[in-house]
């Protein structure tokens, strides 16, 4: 399970919302002490928005990495039954035929 978000949706829309309307660009650094957020948070929020929005190729959009979170699970459920599935399948193959070595 993932860790608790340190700042609120709410927060960090608002504060992408006003990274992006100013103009000229603020500075990352002034604008998150003004908030009372980390520098660094700030400017994965800002990444993450402009990677949504199209504008940056270089990371995956929120809906491509839940799709890869979900398609991952999905990936470790299909191993766990397959590891059952070949366990119960040679339990019962040794059941059927008395002749094969244990």
């Amino acid at each position: 399970m993932a860790a608790p978000r340190k700042y609120p949706q709410e927060l960090r829309d608002r504060a992408v919302g006003m990274y992006r309307s100013a103009d000229p660009k603020p500075q990352i650094k002034r604008l998150a002490a003004d908030l009372g957020v980390h520098p660094e948070a700030l400017r994965g929020c800002i990444r993450q928005a402009e990677a949504d929005a199209g504008e940056r190729d270089d990371r995956p959009t929120t809906a491509e990495r839940e799709e890869l979170a979900a398609l991952r699970k999905e990936n470790a459920q299909l191993k766990r039954a397959n590891e059952i599935l070949r366990t119960a399948s040679a339990f019962f193959a040794a059941q059927l035929d008395p002749t094969r070595p244990r």
